[in-house]
């Protein structure tokens, strides 16, 4: 199909937008595949298989997208989803072994010159917002809010084996073991995180539970109540009545996670945008892919608000469906970090590049 053709019948598909959503829970699927149901052997032999991996942040929106894509299709594409973090996933995807990959963070410089020297290219689609959530046990009945600086002090690589106890974060809060939980460093998040609280990027305390998916995390802090932890907004909603967030103070007040406070930009530095980056040859060479990524972003603002982030507003939806359409490479970011981005500085880049 040409391009001119593709991008007529998307702008078409714009008045059809379905208004129904099955969103299953983040711990529906195995978080190292997502499997199809099962159908005739003959049929999974010849039916086209989509290859994603990356972040597990923004796992529970592309599974979910996928589980409902495969049912549309009664189960004669196969869309495998695994959770390697957004690190781990665009090792996979600069080295073509994959169509797609998920990520909590932009493709970073390193990336792009494995992904250059391999032949491989991107197409940069931002699917949504979320906002890293700090979270204890509801056990714990003594922090409700933290700062920056506090962050920093627990999270620096200073602190190992030396930031151990709750009353050394903060002398108000009592004597007990501190027991931390974090990404992995296969994981974008974690990249974000050193950055934005740390100062540098990937320095961090080694001596945590760490793992580059969330659900793992979101599990051990609601059995721990001394633990601490990070991830994404949406495993928080998802075991809401086994987690607490804390309010996150940055200098301007304690504000706390929410759709409103990453819409309005108050909740700084740990709103971040998610993506998803396509290989154009696949898109424009498995016909699959292409049909996916479109029925993708047709459905991405009710799945990302359905599983717990901030959708986009439309037109950054739009511009998404316009780059797929032309296959327009790269990124708006320069390979570098981005801390403090609004929804609406996002917009500005996507409609300037």
């Amino acid at each position: 199909m040409k391009r001119s053709v593709k991008l007529a019948f998307a702008m078409g598909m714009l008045l059809v937008m379905p208004s129904w959503l099955a969103t299953p829970s983040l711990s529906e699927a195995k978080r190292s595949q997502l499997q199809i149901p099962a159908t005739e052997p003959s049929k999974i032999a010849q039916a086209p298989t989509i290859n994603i991996d990356g972040s597990s942040t923004v796992y529970p929106i592309t599974q979910a997208i996928a589980k409902e894509y495969q049912s549309n299709r009664n189960n004669q594409v196969q869309v495998t989803v695994g959770v390697s973090g957004t690190t781990g996933g665009f090792e996979k995807f600069c080295a073509g072994k994959t169509d797609i990959s998920n990520a909590s963070r932009p493709i970073v410089t390193s990336e792009m010159e494995v992904c250059k020297k391999n032949g491989v290219r991107y197409i940069e689609l931002p699917i949504a917002f979320d906002a890293l959530t700090i979270v204890v046990n509801p056990q714990n009945d003594w922090a409700k809010d933290i700062t920056i600086a506090e962050l920093k002090k627990i999270w620096a690589p200073a602190a190992q084996g030396k930031i151990t106890r709750w009353n050394q974060v903060r002398a108000s809060w009592p004597n007990r073991p501190l027991k931390l939980y974090g990404a992995g460093n296969k994981s974008g998040t974690f990249d974000y995180f050193t950055e934005a609280i740390v100062g540098k990027s990937r320095a961090s305390r080694t001596d945590y539970v760490a793992s580059e998916d969330d659900e793992v995390l979101a599990e051990g802090i609601s059995k721990d109540p001394e633990a601490l932890g990070y991830f994404g907004y949406a495993y928080l909603e998802e075991h809401k009545t086994k987690l607490k967030a804390l309010g996150v103070d940055s200098g301007k007040g304690v504000v706390l996670p929410s759709r409103e406070t990453v819409e309005k930009a108050k909740y700084q530095p740990l709103s971040r945008p998610l993506f998803i980056y396509v290989n154009p040859w696949s898109s424009e060479h498995k016909q699959a892919v292409y049909q996916f990524v479109d029925f993708y972003i047709k459905r991405a603002p009710k799945v990302s608000s359905s599983v717990g982030y901030v959708p986009l507003p439309a037109e950054a939806y739009h511009i998404d469906y316009v780059h797929l359409h032309q296959g327009k490479v790269g990124t708006v970011f320069a390979g570098k970090a981005q801390f403090d981005l609004t929804i609406g500085e996002l917009l500005r880049k996507r409609k300037q590049f």
